[in-house]
């Protein structure tokens, strides 16, 4: 089956941390998400896949390839200038002749993808939406359905305790190549704003099928965060890294090393390569690769950017902090 993986997105409620780095490249449990994301596509039988790409492209074919580390055929649409999320998909039209997949390179699931697709072709849709059932909507943008799934109703970001359902859009969908014709091309063209309020004023077959499945969308530190918890603490599987190992809540890299006077607290990703030295204190932080924290510092509920440095004695508490960034003692 083939698909595409959304990837183009400059991911700025990620910054400082993606200033240098593309969203595709994010490190979940130490590996880029994108590289979650072709394996949940893979095992779901999408072994066909287009990326788009635009900040730091390159880095992102470099790490991808032609998808043969996961068994899969990877091609790639570079925009140099973004055309929003169906514009993406419009560009490839002629890649998709029959039923195929959308989904966004930050979305982390488990979601039935082939229950999804039985449901899509069952009720003869256009397009299917995957909702996940959420603890405030408010967030999302609530998805009204009636008794067979058919959408008859998008509530954008409800105040609380205005929601007419708790069902919210995951952004993995299954698409006819009809919906394409919906599509204008060379145009900037979004799925939510435009694409699915026009089939839903036009009455076409178009349909949400509710699951319970994890989700979660990593694009904004709060998620960021709880996609690394639920992963430590066995609330979604996912891979670790060559060389990584993961016990009580804590996942240490290849070659990261940790003085036996050092306290770390789960939940807590420590990246490959980093270093920690005596008397330092890490509760429920993320450590990306090759990050230094010294003699004596704290760091709790933090996220640390690839070689970031924390001096002997410094405290952090919260944050983010881009890659190579330097905390000094206070």
């Amino acid at each position: 089956m083939k698909g595409m993986i959304l990837a183009g997105g400059l991911s700025t409620r990620l910054y400082p941390l993606t200033l240098e780095l593309p969203k595709p490249l994010v490190p979940v449990l130490g590996r880029p998400v994108v590289g979650h994301v072709i394996e949940y596509m893979k095992r779901s039988g999408v072994n066909d896949i287009v990326i788009n790409v635009h900040y730091f492209p390159e880095a992102v074919r470099a790490y991808v390839g032609d998808g043969g580390a996961w068994g899969v055929h990877v091609e790639y649409l570079h925009e140099t200038q973004l055309m929003g999320s169906a514009g993406a998909v419009r560009q490839v039209a002629d890649r998709f002749p029959e039923t195929f997949v959308v989904i966004g390179c930050d979305d982390v699931t488990d979601i039935d993808l082939n229950a999804a697709i039985a449901f899509h072709r069952d009720r003869h849709a256009e397009a299917t939406i995957v909702l996940a059932e959420v603890a405030d909507v408010s967030h999302y943008g609530a998805v009204i359905v009636d008794d067979r799934g058919k959408i008859v109703e998008f509530q954008e970001k409800p105040a609380p305790g205005t929601a007419r359902s708790n069902l919210a859009n995951t952004g993995v969908y299954i698409f006819e190549p009809a919906v394409l014709r919906r599509i204008p091309p060379k145009t900037f063209y979004d799925f939510g704003k435009q694409v699915f309020p026009e089939l839903l004023a036009a009455g076409g077959a178009f349909y949400g099928m509710r699951q319970q499945a994890y989700w979660c969308d990593i694009g904004t530190p709060s998620e960021y965060r709880r996609v690394h918890r639920d992963a430590l603490t066995g609330r979604i599987h996912l891979e670790l890294p060559t060389g990584a190992t993961l016990s009580n809540g804590v996942m240490t890299g290849q070659n990261a090393n940790i003085s036996k006077a050092a306290t770390i607290e789960s939940p807590t990703v420590i990246g490959a390569g980093s270093s920690i030295e005596q008397g330092a204190h890490v509760i429920s932080s993320i450590l990306w690769d090759g990050v230094h924290i010294g003699a004596g510092a704290r760091v709790e509920d933090a996220v640390l950017g690839n070689k970031a440095r924390v001096e002997a004695g410094a405290t952090i508490r919260g944050g983010e902090f881009a890659s190579a960034a330097r905390v000094a003692a206070r």
